[in-house]
């Protein structure tokens, strides 16, 4: 059996195979966040599909921190119904599944919310301001919402967390001097920065204890002038080696990118056949010992299986290509190693931005 399908341990967890789902908005929830028989179908043909673990779109953690329309929620109790649902259809099906817990810091949604956007400082646009620092108090409350959520995952029955700090999202704004201005100790250096998510990681892990696997995913480079980059990742995920992380996902660019039409500076880019964050890769193998799980371009079997022999990567962490085709991995498995089929236009989330969830237009519904 390949390596890409050997069963491996990430703490209590154990995965039948190195493939891993990696979140995405899938626009298929109910307005108020909680889950619909859809998005569990999702991820259940997921399950079916032989994803070794599936990570879930993000999931906002408190009600001003909500990035997107119909995207999931982890902010109360009353959600946890359809969160256990959840979870038992992907364990009925045979698989694992771990809940993605975010905020949208300044990127959320105040049409959404009512509320105006907040993050480590405020974010001057060609538009204008945008957002608002936020207090001392607000910080340790979106610290305490990010703990609440991790226990509502394991009350749901998830198989762990992931800590959502890339992508220009609120935990990736502190850590990025292109957004974080502050003076306080929460900015200026390289600790400062990280120390609102090394709250939050200590916070859960002291919450979920110590065999409830944690994770979290974190951005190689932002990609924007006097942004994060992969020096930087590196001294963050130092800093993490000690605090309990069990894997961390490697990705890169942010949200902005999006926002300004510029995809190939975003966490999607556009028709780009290489491994994006390979290189950033290597240089993490070489320094850290936490488990990576690397996304970002990677549409043939045969590069996976490069990458986790070369020792690049441990797990191969797949977005687009599974929107397309959510049976992809038992296809591999089975033994037909074509390419994926995705073709990484992005039209996927059109239907999304139109409330019809996202979905690939190039396959016939």
């Amino acid at each position: 059996m390949s390596t890409l399908f050997e069963t491996t341990t990430i703490n209590s967890l154990t995965l039948n195979n190195r493939f891993v789902r990696s979140a995405t908005w899938e626009g298929m929830a109910n307005p108020d966040g909680s889950c619909t028989p859809r998005l569990n179908s999702l991820m259940e043909e997921l399950a079916h599909g032989h994803v070794g673990l599936i990570i879930t779109g993000y999931a906002f953690v408190s009600r001003e921190g909500q990035a997107a329309p119909f995207q999931l929620g982890a902010y109360s109790d009353d959600l946890l119904p359809g969160l256990t649902e959840m979870t038992k259809s992907v364990h009925k099906a045979g698989g694992k599944i771990i809940l993605q817990i975010a905020h949208g810091g300044l990127f959320a949604h105040s049409q959404l919310t009512g509320q105006e956007p907040i993050g480590p400082s405020v974010m001057m646009t060609e538009q204008g301001p945008l957002g608002r620092a936020m207090t001392m108090g607000e910080i340790q409350r979106t610290v305490t919402a990010f703990t609440e959520a991790a226990v509502r995952a394991q009350k749901a029955g998830f198989d762990g967390v992931q800590i959502h700090a890339a992508h220009g999202y609120h935990l990736s704004q502190f850590l990025s001097p292109y957004f974080n201005k502050r003076n306080d100790e929460y900015g200026g250096s390289i600790e400062n920065q990280t120390r609102i998510f090394l709250e939050v990681v200590r916070s859960v892990r002291n919450a979920v204890g110590e065999k409830y696997p944690v994770m979290v995913k974190i951005n190689s480079a932002d990609f924007l002038d006097g942004g994060f980059n992969v020096d930087d990742m590196l001294q963050v995920t130092k800093i993490l080696e000690n605090s309990g992380v069990d894997a961390i996902e490697l990705s890169g660019g942010t949200i902005l990118g999006v926002y300004i039409g510029n995809f190939n500076i975003s966490f999607s880019r556009l028709g780009d056949s290489d491994v994006y964050y390979e290189e950033a890769a290597k240089r993490y193998k070489k320094e850290i010992g936490i488990p990576l799980m690397l996304v970002g371009g990677i549409r043939s079997y045969d590069v996976c299986k490069r990458l986790v022999v070369e020792g690049v990567t441990d797990y191969i962490s797949i977005s687009r290509p599974l929107i397309r085709e959510p049976g992809l991995i038992k296809r591999w498995e089975s033994g037909d190693t074509r390419d994926a089929e995705c073709i990484s236009d992005n039209a996927c989330f059109q239907p999304g931005i139109e409330g019809k969830g996202v979905y690939c237009i190039h396959v016939k519904q």
